[in-house]
């Protein structure tokens, strides 16, 4: 069952800053609706305080973390260990979006290296957080980044990216409008 905490304590923090990569979930509320589960690379999540986290969210072929977090708020990260010791770590908790313009870019933006795929921030107020063995998560050597995205993003453009965006991420799988809509 793990053992459950309500902030994020200095060696969770630890624990995630050590990490090259986390899962994020979402999902509507509809029943038949999609759950969304991304993988994220790069150094792109922040820990803000014990109850507020932030990651950096670039451009994708779906925007499915927006649209649920625009309709319901829910959302979970996963960190695993991959090397050293075993474990899980998840962070519980509500957010929202928060895009270039918006009041809080410029509270948020400066905690991250903006790309130029820089879609978004996602953020979110922490209520709950949860350790557990990965016990059975295997190990893994960390090789580097891949620099596809990066590539793919300077051979769009910025009117390119613009257009992508209005094209693929808009709404959801499941038609709920995102916060680019």
């Amino acid at each position: 069952m793990g053992k459950f905490f309500e902030t994020i304590q200095p060696a969770h923090q630890a624990f995630i800053e050590k990490q090259k990569m986390f899962f994020v979930a979402s999902a509507p509320l509809a029943a038949g609706g999609h759950v969304n589960l991304s993988p994220k690379g790069i150094d792109s999540f922040k820990v803000l305080s014990p109850t507020r986290v932030a990651y950096m969210d670039i451009i994708g072929s779906g925007n499915e973390t927006s649209a649920h977090l625009l309709e319901n708020g829910r959302i979970t990260f996963m960190f695993c260990a991959f090397e050293g010791p075993p474990n899980i770590l998840r962070l519980y908790g509500n957010g929202y979006t928060v895009l270039p313009g918006d009041e809080e870019w410029p509270l948020l933006a400066p905690h991250f290296d903006i790309l130029l795929s820089t879609r978004q921030i996602i953020v979110a107020n922490v209520y709950q957080v949860q350790t557990s063995c990965g016990f059975s998560v295997p190990y893994y050597s960390y090789e580097g980044e891949r620099d596809q995205a990066y590539k793919w993003a300077a051979n769009k453009g910025a009117e390119g990216l613009e257009a992508y965006k209005k094209e693929k991420n808009l709404v959801s799988l499941d038609g709920l409008p995102t916060a680019l809509h």
